[in-house]
């Protein structure tokens, strides 16, 4: 049977030959289930994602990409004990945006799109504006005005039009779901098409690891594109037959900004109460997750988590990265705090094989992490 749009929740599908990136009512839509691939199904021949291109829900014959994926996995102690880091920000625009931006934009331009709409607080926008570029489309991006310059200036480089947009992280999402009726939306928070891309990282960890899946992957988590990534990935592998058990997934999130933890907390499937603050963690400022239900039932079915870290701790756990030469931004470090508060509760342990998916470079942030070391730029 042929791959569609699915509504989770109503079961409703649409064909993909029409692009779309919700459903009726605003619906966000998934792909019906895929069968995953086997060894064989493997391109090794291509040095980038795309060697897991079988798996996706289109084949396309002239993908955008620039060489994303195939990044490092390397030991290191974190809380002193090892843990296996995967190092994202090796990807061409320096974040783990560029699996799905690569899928999805390739995926659209196959169906016709050849303008589209972001909105981002900046690592999505940079490679939505990125790949863009590379595969002769129009982007605009919305990004809140207090976002990263190091983020909007790349943008801008790509040749994108960017807007900032005054006030939290909502209203900028708010402001491109407004103006989605002039132009294609192509969300990474909405867009099914961008999942496909960030559960390359599932098949990618079980390449990685000799053909298995980790014990425990810890994700920081703003809407849960990884998060859902990897689950679908994961799903797939176990489908097809090639892991025995889904690892645990755990997503990380900033105190001042924990939607997903709080609903997880909760045990509800529906935002809890909590209070929303900035934070250090830009990435992971997600007030009102689309997919928050779908996000909560992959940490639910794979017996993972949420961990939620404060800012002084998410500022602790980016500075002794870096003193064991892993340069990331506040929003990545977040990972290595989870680490440290699930294996001293005992939820993980040092004999299993544990994942921090590191999603972005230290270089994004400058200007803050300038302020944690107490330093002028």
């Amino acid at each position: 049977m042929s791959a569609t749009y699915i509504d989770p929740r109503s079961g409703e599908t649409f064909p993909l030959a029409e692009p779309r990136w919700c459903g009726p009512g605003q619906a966000p839509l998934l792909i019906t289930p895929l069968p995953g691939l086997d060894r064989d199904g493997i391109d090794a021949t291509t040095r980038s994602l795309w060697r897991y291109r079988a798996a996706f829900p289109m084949q396309v014959d002239d993908p955008i990409t620039l060489g994303e994926g195939m990044t490092p996995l390397i030991p290191r102690d974190v809380a002193g004990t090892r843990v296996l880091v995967k190092c994202e920000w090796f990807n061409p625009t320096c974040s783990f945006k560029d699996r799905g931006a690569s899928v999805m934009l390739s995926l659209l331009r196959a169906q016709g799109v050849d303008a589209v709409l972001e909105d981002s607080s900046g690592n999505g926008g940079a490679a939505v504006s990125c790949y863009a570029a590379a595969g002769g489309m129009r982007a605009t991006i919305m990004a809140p005005a207090s976002t990263s310059p190091a983020k909007t200036v790349q943008m801008r480089a790509h040749g994108a039009t960017v807007e900032l947009i005054p006030g939290p992280r909502q209203a900028t999402s708010d402001a491109a779901v407004a103006r989605s009726s002039s132009i294609f939306y192509a969300s990474h928070n909405w867009h099914p098409f961008f999942l496909h891309g960030t559960k390359t990282l599932a098949y990618e960890l079980w390449e990685d690891l000799g053909f298995r899946a980790p014990d425990n992957v810890i994700i920081p988590c703003g809407a849960g594109s990884n998060v859902l990534g990897c689950e679908i990935g994961f799903s797939e592998l176990l489908r097809a037959g090639q892991i025995d058990a889904m690892p645990r997934l755990f997503a990380a999130q900033p105190a001042n900004c924990a939607p997903i933890a709080a609903a997880f907390q909760a045990g509800s499937d529906t935002l809890a109460p909590t209070e929303i603050s900035p934070t250090i963690a830009e990435g992971t400022a997600i007030a009102q997750p689309v997919r928050l239900r779908e996000v909560l039932g992959a940490l639910r079915s794979s017996r993972g988590g949420a961990v939620t870290s404060t800012e002084d701790q998410i500022a602790r756990a980016t500075l002794d990265l870096a003193k064991t030469g892993i340069y990331v931004e506040p929003t990545s470090a977040q990972a290595a705090s989870a680490f440290a508060k699930l294996l001293a509760a005992g939820t993980i342990t040092a004999d299993q094989t544990t994942v921090l998916v590191l999603t972005g470079s230290g270089q994004k942030a400058t200007p803050r992490i300038a302020e944690l070391l107490g330093i002028s730029i």
